[in-house]
């Protein structure tokens, strides 16, 4: 908590409540009914029990980021919420998605039904095996920076800064709005 008044406290955490955190997913499918897929992370994500999703951004069409150079387009989007789950919650949660939509692990960047990364949770920064935040790509990629800095311009990226400086910044070449595909709440 950052506070002028250096008598403040944290009502919630003397209350003995978790306070709320800001967590941002990059959602993409580039197999089978694409807009579905992405339809139903955003329903999924909005059903999980301490999540409540604040806002998602419109949807976007880019080429396949470091995959085989036969892949098809992605369809992309983001999602910002809110929780009190702790990263590695809502990690599995994001994987149990992915599973639900027939994702399939294979070779890394392979064409995939859905993709539900976790980009950040609040200003937590990790580095495990399998759980890395803020998501350690996350600020070179135009498919995740667009649509998030549409919905949230004054977000940021722990140790990285400002989503909507690092979208100058980026290649935007082949990112698409796609005004005509609508995701529903």
């Amino acid at each position: 908590m950052s506070s002028p008044n250096p008598y403040a406290i944290d009502a919630d955490t003397l209350s003995g409540m978790k306070p709320l955190k800001k967590v941002v997913y990059a959602i993409g499918s580039n197999l089978g009914d694409r807009l579905a897929n992405l339809q139903g992370a955003v329903s999924a994500l909005a059903d999980t029990p301490d999540v409540i999703v604040v806002d998602k951004s419109s949807v976007y069409e880019s080429s396949a980021v470091g995959g085989p150079e036969d892949s098809p387009d992605f369809l992309n989007m983001v999602v910002v919420a809110e929780t009190t789950l702790e990263p590695r919650t809502l990690l599995e949660r994001a994987l149990a998605i992915e599973d639900a939509f027939g994702r399939v692990r294979a070779e890394r960047n392979a064409p995939r039904t859905l993709d539900v990364d976790l980009i950040i949770v609040g200003d937590t920064v990790t580095d495990q095996e399998d759980l890395r935040l803020p998501h350690p790509y996350a600020h070179d990629r135009a498919f995740v920076l667009v649509p998030w800095a549409e919905v949230d311009p004054t977000g940021a990226i722990p140790g990285q800064g400002s989503v909507s400086e690092m979208v100058a910044e980026v290649d935007l070449t082949g990112i698409v709005r796609r005004n005509d595909l609508l995701i529903e709440d």
